[in-house]
């Protein structure tokens, strides 16, 4: 057991089984467990935990309460949540957050496969824990049925097909949780229509509280940070929702800030561009003109 930073930090899926007191797994680099039949008294209430391995927990009968940004939202369905290595999370207060089935895979695991080189892509490894994927009754029959196959193949003896079988598995889920979340973006409208207001607000008051002279351009750490949200679920929830990510989200509401400075007041290009929080007015002209078609002056002259 080694902690660093009162973090504790497990190595390898072989050191995890053993923590739960679980048989060795047949393969030491990919593991299923059913926290349902396991003690879930591990650690300490609040300890922070580090894996050097993904993990994909699937809650299939949990309802509740699951804290959501600044709000929750209720499930009856079941969830998915994902981990990626080194990923610092903290052992849960309830013991209800223990239920389901966790798949653990090791990176080596995947590594000489397609997968090693695209599971990058799969953003929701980069969320945090409370944005979980809510699943509806249907998709959770499909995301059961295939934990079913994989807790299969495991359990079958290792030959020399398992791994393609087994990497091939996992990819499909992650390409169901890909769809899934897509789903979730667009269905949870109301939520995630109170983010974006939210959002919205915040980038207003940073220019009107004149924010951006003392702090710069606000960036996407800071907006994410703001909402109490990762910063890849932002983005993506932005992306599925309006076409643009965080980054370029912040950008439009520049361009629009920086409309109603052209047009309702009489301050130099170089001023504006200070107000907004650009270093240097060359900065501010470029982004401009690459978003509108206009150079800064050339919008201003529409008006007279």
């Amino acid at each position: 057991m080694q902690q660093q930073s009162n973090i504790h930090h497990i190595k390898s899926i072989s050191q995890l089984v053993r923590l739960l007191g679980l048989p060795a797994p047949l393969h030491p680099l990919i593991a299923l467990v059913d926290y349902n039949t396991v003690p879930i008294e591990i650690f300490p209430k609040g300890q922070k935990i580090s894996l050097d391995f993904y993990k994909i927990s699937f809650k299939p009968s949990f309802t509740g309460h699951i804290k959501y940004g600044q709000g929750y939202y209720d499930f009856e369905e079941g969830g998915l949540a994902f981990l990626k290595p080194k990923q610092i999370v903290f052992s849960p207060e309830d013991t209800e957050s223990y239920e389901g089935i966790a798949l653990y895979f090791h990176p080596d695991f995947i590594r000489n496969y397609p997968l090693g080189k695209t599971i990058s892509q799969y953003g929701f490894f980069s969320y945090d824990v409370s944005e979980a994927l809510f699943l509806s009754l249907k998709e959770k029959e499909i995301i059961a049925g295939l934990f079913a196959s994989i807790a299969n193949e495991l359990d079958n003896n290792i030959d020399s097909f398992s791994q393609d079988v087994l990497v091939s598995q996992i990819e499909l889920l992650l390409n169901y949780s890909n769809r899934f979340y897509n789903r979730q973006f667009i269905t949870r409208k109301a939520v995630n229509h109170d983010i974006i207001t939210s959002l919205d607000k915040l980038l207003n008051n940073y220019f009107e509280k004149e924010s951006s002279l003392r702090n710069g351009l606000p960036s996407v750490n800071y907006i994410s940070t703001e909402l109490k949200l990762s910063q890849r679920y932002l983005s993506d929830m932005l992306r599925s929702l309006t076409g643009l990510n965080t980054q370029q989200y912040i950008q439009n509401a520049i361009i629009e800030k920086a409309k109603e400075k052209l047009s309702t007041t009489n301050l130099s290009v170089s001023e504006i561009a200070y107000e907004l929080g650009f270093e240097h007015s060359q900065s501010f002209s470029k982004l401009f003109k690459t978003k509108t078609n206009v150079s800064p002056l050339q919008f201003r002259q529409s008006f007279n």
